[in-house]
């Protein structure tokens, strides 16, 4: 399939890159990084990259999107990554192209592109591009490099999920090589302002606990105007909640702008994919995503997430 994708991308001139809405570091970091794959390589192609605005990941360098008009898309290729299903997508028009192609690492839901990549056996989509690189024998420059590496930090976790390997840990090393600072990288992913500190303090004495130990916070408009956070930040909260012991699971339900309710799905030992699956969302095995329209489905979520953990203490030994 490597084979396929690299035709793709040798075809067309124009070629341009969209990653999923709301974008994490994974998106950002596999956008940028695949954009500067492809010029290292075909410097004489135009590459565009595409999407909602976010300033969280603004340190990567190259990450802005570019503003193109419909007519870009004509007798272009469109490559989608990090995206598990059509409706996640930032900005509808990778349609428009003469061909699509999709990187991706999420459980497979359904087909959506000409030539897909999909492969969860990867930590990260940045991982993917990685791999996909050093198998094609195509080359990279520092920015490319360092938008992988930030991509396989934030989604591996700092390479503590399960879903870290060997393979990973070798990928990450080869774009090391290519001289990453990785105090400087880090010190922007995981450093916050004084302020930050307590609205975490907040989430720690406001988070409830169900009867079989599902933690959950609702972060809704007054407490995002009091702590005077972005959604970014206040999507941070379901990162506080997860060092409770006997907790399985732990779930932050953020209000959006558009009225919508954001979810966070967090998970030990437990798959959850399958919980936000059931509203609307998908994800990985132990993180994944939820879209709500309705306050009231809250209390819902979290009963059945409770009723999940139950079932699997109920089955299993070993958990904590």
């Amino acid at each position: 399939m490597y084979n396929q994708a690299l035709e793709l991308i040798k075809k067309y001139d124009t070629i341009i890159i969209h990653r999923h809405t709301s974008p994490d570091g994974d998106a950002i970091g596999s956008q940028v990084g695949l954009k500067h794959v492809i010029l290292a390589n075909f410097p004489n192609k135009t590459v565009y990259i595409v999407g909602d605005l976010t300033k969280r990941y603004a340190f990567v360098e190259d990450w802005e999107p570019n503003e193109i008009d419909d007519q870009t898309y004509n007798g272009a290729l469109a490559i989608v990554l990090d995206s598990g299903a059509p409706h996640l997508v930032s900005d509808e028009r990778y349609t428009l192209a003469e061909a699509t192609l999709r990187f991706d690492h999420h459980l497979f839901v359904e087909k959506f592109c000409d030539v897909e990549i999909v492969d969860t056996s990867f930590e990260s989509c940045c991982g993917l591009i990685a791999h996909f690189a050093k198998h094609c024998n195509l080359t990279m420059d520092s920015i490319g490099a360092k938008a992988l590496y930030t991509g396989m930090v934030t989604d591996s976790g700092r390479f503590r999920y399960e879903s870290t390997n060997g393979d990973t840990m070798r990928l990450a090393g080869m774009l090391m090589d290519m001289g990453i600072n990785t105090e400087w990288l880090f010190a922007n992913l995981y450093l916050q302002d004084f302020d930050s500190f307590k609205f975490e303090s907040f989430v720690h004495e406001n988070m409830k606990r169900s009867p079989n130990g599902v933690v959950h916070i609702h972060i809704d408009d007054e407490i995002q105007q009091k702590f005077g956070l972005t959604l970014e930040q206040a999507s941070e909260a379901v990162s506080f909640m997860n060092s409770i012991k006997g907790s399985l699971c732990w779930l932050a339900f953020i209000n959006c702008p558009d009225g919508t309710i954001r979810v966070r799905l967090r998970s030990r030992f437990m798959e959850i994919n399958a919980l936000a699956e059931k509203y609307g969302g998908g994800g990985h095995q132990c993180t994944a995503g939820a879209t709500l329209t309705d306050a009231n489905d809250i209390a819902k979520m979290v009963a059945d997430a409770d009723e999940m953990v139950a079932d699997y203490k109920n089955t299993h030994e070993g958990w904590l």
